[in-house]
């Protein structure tokens, strides 16, 4: 993320515009939220990630939803010193927020990195009720207390238990407000809100997005940085 952000402001220097941030807060993974640092003495890597209020929360409800659980951020702030300065450790306190998406746009906001840029957010309502009709979505839909993230295949509400493995949920009416994009249709529902000229990929979304299909498009690789799968642990 950090190399997009870097990216982005330099081509904005070269050809000016307005950065925007496509914050896909839909997405239900608890993977994506896994983030990668190195001690600060023995330089040994360590995976961390937020605790969810509970499973069905983790696995399915969209990031959006899901809640931190009581605690958590206590406990991962005595952890960070060893990982992080002590003023970032600080930063990391304050947010107050106990969702996991807004969580990290608080943090992403204090460490100053969305710094004059325009944040859109796949869940708001009013983009998705102004997005465009695609043909594979997730719906947004009660399950056993929780609201989860439920595939729409073959007329049916389906969560993925693991392999092909899946649950059926009982259809019910939903409308554009709980619709999110799958994978394949993700680049081509944002882009009918947010029109833009230049989009700078992630590294696995390269490997599927189709730019040929989108010539109007200018895609642009991201610059290159070290260790592009750990953590940003910088602070100006």
């Amino acid at each position: 993320m950090f190399s997009k952000i870097q990216t982005g402001r330099r081509l904005q220097r070269e050809i000016g515009g307005e950065l925007v941030f496509f914050f896909h807060d839909s997405d239900h993974d608890p993977r994506e939220t896994r983030t990668v640092l190195r001690h600060r003495k023995t330089n040994e890597p360590t995976q961390l990630n937020f605790a969810f209020k509970n499973v069905i929360q983790r696995k399915f409800s969209p990031l959006y939803l899901k809640e931190i659980s009581d605690g958590w951020q206590a406990k991962i702030a005595r952890q960070l010193p060893n990982y992080i300065s002590d003023r970032l450790t600080e930063v990391f306190q304050i947010p107050s927020t106990s969702n996991v998406a807004d969580f990290c746009l608080e943090m992403y906001r204090h460490m100053g990195l969305l710094d004059d840029v325009r944040v859109v957010r796949s869940s708001d309502p009013a983009f998705r009720q102004a997005a465009c009709q695609v043909p594979q979505f997730f719906v947004d839909v009660p399950h056993e207390g929780e609201i989860v993230r439920a595939r729409f295949l073959n007329e049916a509400l389906k969560l993925a238990k693991g392999g092909n493995t899946f649950v059926t949920l009982p259809l019910t009416e939903f409308n554009k407000k709980q619709i999110s994009p799958t994978r394949d249709t993700r680049f081509r529902w944002m882009q009918s809100v947010v029109n833009c000229s230049h989009y700078i990929p992630g590294a696995s979304e390269q490997v599927y997005l189709q730019s040929e299909e989108i010539p109007e498009i200018n895609f642009i690789n991201r610059d290159p940085i070290d260790r592009s799968d750990e953590a940003y642990t910088e602070f100006p």
